[in-house]
């Protein structure tokens, strides 16, 4: 399992998310207002508070699940790098968007006006995250430890259960929704998975976002088809002429081009074939797959 390149190289719109969660969860810390942000009855039915639901979405109610949920967060730009920027934009309000719809219902079918039923927090988006992370994110290590067999996969998932069970049900009830918005998105309804945003909404959150220090320039985003593709034994077919290159492909190249799902040996021979240039390389890789 390979997150890609350090930092979020090729993940502005991750980026953001991170940092607006961030901020929210701070702000509303200190405020000693965390704990009062999660969706109840009261809330959603009775006074209809639209300001909790866009609140909700971003701030999470303690410090462990900041914790938790920014790490999950910072492991899934995995799949901004592999479908792309303005493609995991759709993905992330097709995500919090359903995964909100569900709430409401679930909280309107409940109907306890005593309790806030919903903890705050991008559930929606962290659960629905999953979906994509078990079927097209492959084990690369397994290990045992005491007898138990484990994958390098596992970690996450152990992230994702401790998240999952932070509050209970107020957090159980957000994390079944999350799935249940992300297995919408993998069944391709109303052709969501071919949606994507225009240009210039990477472009605005590449602006948008504060620098990540040490990083490497950003190659452009490419839209990678939905599922992880496998180029294991595979030869990259010569659609572009071959441009020699005297020199080993870069490492970070390499990476980048991993990180967008792209097996790493068939990420190499393009780029020698590209003369270590990742756009050439990523429309060979592209133009491959599509055969």
């Amino acid at each position: 399992m390979n997150g890609g390149p350090s930092g979020f190289t090729n993940a502005p719109v991750t980026r953001s998310f991170v940092i607006a969660s961030a901020l929210f969860t701070i702000f509303f810390g200190i405020q000693g207002r965390s704990i009062k942000l999660g969706l109840s009855y009261q809330d959603v039915i009775v006074k209809l508070r639209i300001w909790k639901l866009v609140t909700s979405v971003f701030a999470f109610s303690s410090t462990p699940e900041l914790m938790f949920g920014l790490f999950l967060l910072y492991y899934f730009r995995v799949f901004e790098r592999q479908i792309g920027s303005n493609k995991y934009s759709v993905f992330i309000l097709f995500s919090i968007i359903t995964s909100l719809l569900f709430e409401v219902l679930a909280i309107s079918l409940l109907k306890d006006p005593a309790a806030n039923l919903v903890t705050s927090g991008p559930y929606g988006l962290l659960f629905a995250s999953f979906v994509p992370f078990f079927f097209d994110i492959p084990v690369s290590t397994r290990f045992r430890v005491f007898g138990v067999r484990f994958s390098d996969k596992s970690f996450i998932y152990l992230a994702g259960l401790q998240l999952l069970l932070s509050s209970w049900r107020r957090s159980i009830l957000p994390g079944i929704c999350g799935i249940l918005a992300g297995s919408l998105y993998r069944l391709n309804v109303f052709g969501i998975r071919k949606a994507k945003f225009p240009e210039f909404v990477s472009s605005f959150f590449s602006r948008f976002s504060l620098p990540s220090a040490g990083n490497p320039p950003a190659a452009p985003t490419r839209n990678v088809r939905g599922n992880m593709p496998s180029f294991v034994g595979r030869q990259v077919e010569r659609s572009h002429p071959p441009v020699p290159t005297a020199t080993e492909p870069p490492e970070n190249s390499i990476a980048t081009l991993v990180s967008m799902g792209f097996d790493r040996n068939s990420a190499r021979q393009a780029l020698v074939h590209a003369g270590n240039d990742v756009n050439i390389a990523t429309n060979m890789l592209l133009e491959s797959q599509s055969h």
